[in-house]
């Protein structure tokens, strides 16, 4: 078994698609338009994004700084980078910090973490330095 991918809902597809490939490197590699909604799938490594373009509008409560505390929703989606401080330079001022950057030596020396919203509201983590334990 491997991890394949997460779907997310987009109420601009184009806007969430270009945040994606701009922002963690993702590309295209798949788009379908089944009529009334188009799907596109991201690659990222060995997993993917689907994206659900026409999405309706959100209902409920606005997530939290580091996503949904709700069960039965996703609090949060991250990746990994090498390097949180050249991301951040790169990102500023292009999407909303929600949180951090946190500081989590005290548990995994070196990793530190980070979360921002995507266009459609999603929590983004974006973490350097997280290992298993030994």
């Amino acid at each position: 078994m491997r991890w394949s991918h997460a779907a997310l809902n987009c109420g601009d597809l184009d806007t969430t698609e270009k945040f994606y490939t701009t922002w963690f490197g993702a590309r295209r590699v798949n788009e379908f338009d089944l009529g009334d909604l188009r799907i596109v799938f991201l690659r990222l490594g060995d997993a993917y994004l689907e994206l659900f373009g026409q999405a309706r509008p959100p209902a409920g409560e606005t997530p939290g700084a580091d996503g949904h505390p709700v069960a039965g929703t996703v609090r949060h989606i991250a990746f990994q980078t090498d390097d949180l401080d050249g991301f951040l330079r790169r990102i500023e001022g292009q999407a909303e910090i929600t949180l951090g950057p946190l500081d989590f030596s005290a548990h995994i020396h070196g990793w530190r973490s980070v979360w921002l919203r995507d266009p459609d509201g999603v929590i983004v983590e974006v973490s350097e330095g997280y290992r298993d334990r030994a």
